[in-house]
């Protein structure tokens, strides 16, 4: 994926690298209130992940998700089974690009490889090899900032604990009063199954796999770009029992979704009849996208 002006950086996969930068492995279990390490970071931070914040947080407004959940949660794009998804994917790499490595198939099955390395339950691998899946919004012409980026709730008073958090101040909601309280839309502890996040390949990729994983699989899908909740702790008012537990899970699978990308090669041909077995346990031969 080449540079525009709605995409700024060079492929999707440097705002995963941005992500090892902001939060190395040795600080995983550790959440900190440190506003001073956010402020080192975005100092540091290379120009196109600026930008594509700018962008991000610009445009991300109530309206703006409002319109996406109506456009594609639908699911009226194509049939397709998981494993033909994790081939389309694969179209987002381009071969002539010397600064991609891997394929995306090989991104997902280093996930799924290393969790079932760790004997997690099947459901828990199967999640890591579909969790990108979302990003075949970018084969559908959606901007690099409204696929990937940390999500965050819209709709009520943003956090500061969201990275680049000043830039929030272009967005049209960041001056609607209805939006800037602190519950803004929503009731205290409503539960985040009641509150609209930022539009990316998380909430897409959720409601198409909804009806066939178990819950905390789904959280993990939904919720694994949300580095504000997750892994900083904010908009604790928001949740409620159900959404604390399911964290627990999300913060289990970052640590697979953040620090499993290597440049070893997967054995696709030999790793495909094992997972497209544990696909078919789980999944019809085509789902909804």
């Amino acid at each position: 994926m080449r540079n525009s002006i709605d995409n700024p950086l060079a492929s999707i996969d440097e705002w995963d690298d941005e992500l090892l930068k902001r939060y190395p492995s040795s600080d995983l279990s550790q959440v900190s209130d440190d506003t001073d390490r956010f402020r080192d970071y975005e100092r540091e931070a290379r120009p196109s992940v600026r930008e594509f914040y700018a962008l991000n947080h610009r445009y991300q407004t109530v309206d703006f998700v409002r319109q996406k959940r109506a456009e594609y949660l639908g699911l009226n794009r194509r049939k397709m089974g998981v494993w033909e998804a994790m081939e389309y994917l694969n179209q987002l790499v381009d071969d002539s690009d010397p600064d991609i490595d891997l394929p995306q198939i090989e991104h997902l099955l280093q996930t799924a490889e290393a969790i079932r390395a760790d004997g997690r339950p099947d459901w828990f691998i199967l999640a890591g090899l579909v969790h990108d899946l979302g990003k075949i919004l970018c084969l559908w012409n959606e901007p690099q900032w409204a696929v990937v980026g940390d999500t965050f709730p819209v709709g009520c008073r943003y956090s500061e604990r969201i990275v680049f958090y000043r830039m929030l101040e272009a967005n049209p909601d960041w001056n609607n009063q209805e939006y800037q309280s602190q519950t803004g839309i929503y009731t205290s502890h409503c539960g985040l199954n009641n509150v609209m996040l930022s539009w990316g390949h998380d909430e897409y990729l959720f409601h198409v796999v909804k009806d066939y994983l178990p819950p905390p699989a789904l959280a993990m899908i939904r919720y694994h770009s949300c580095y504000p909740i997750h892994r900083e702790s904010a908009y604790q008012h928001l949740m409620n029992d159900e959404d604390h537990k399911a964290m627990q899970w999300v913060r289990e699978f970052n640590q697979y979704d953040l620090y499993t990308k290597r440049d070893e090669r997967m054995d696709v041909d030999a790793l495909r009849p094992f997972y497209e077995e544990l696909i078919a346990e789980y999944f019809p031969a085509q789902i909804r996208w």
